[in-house]
């Protein structure tokens, strides 16, 4: 069953390209893991207090998600926090999601 794992981010105001930055350099190993299908930095709403992201990724199953969140290369990624300092106000808010239904575009 497909899995789908989301961490929202409370970024602070004026500091949004520096956060998306940070993503696009950071190491990633997710195209080699087994049970990766997709991942997407997603970028929400400005409040008066901060801007909301969120990253999202696309597994097959939520053990090949629990197997990632277990793996050196998990460790390796998210390694940095020094680097961060300020920018985020509070930590990721994890949120999980089996799919219970799903609909794609046909293939043209």
């Amino acid at each position: 069953m497909t899995f789908i794992a989301m961490n929202r981010f409370h970024i602070a105001l004026g500091r949004e390209p520096e956060f998306e930055q940070i993503w696009r350099e950071r190491e990633s190993n997710l195209p080699g893991m087994p049970g990766f299908v997709a991942f997407h930095l997603l970028r929400g709403p400005t409040s008066d207090a901060f801007t909301l992201f969120a990253s999202h990724t696309v597994w097959e199953s939520r053990q090949h998600f629990e197997d990632w969140t277990r793996s050196e290369a998990f460790r390796r990624a998210h390694g940095g926090a020094a680097r961060s300092a300020g920018l985020y106000l509070g930590p990721p808010q994890f949120e999980g999601f089996e799919v219970v239904q799903e609909l794609v575009a046909p293939v043209a």
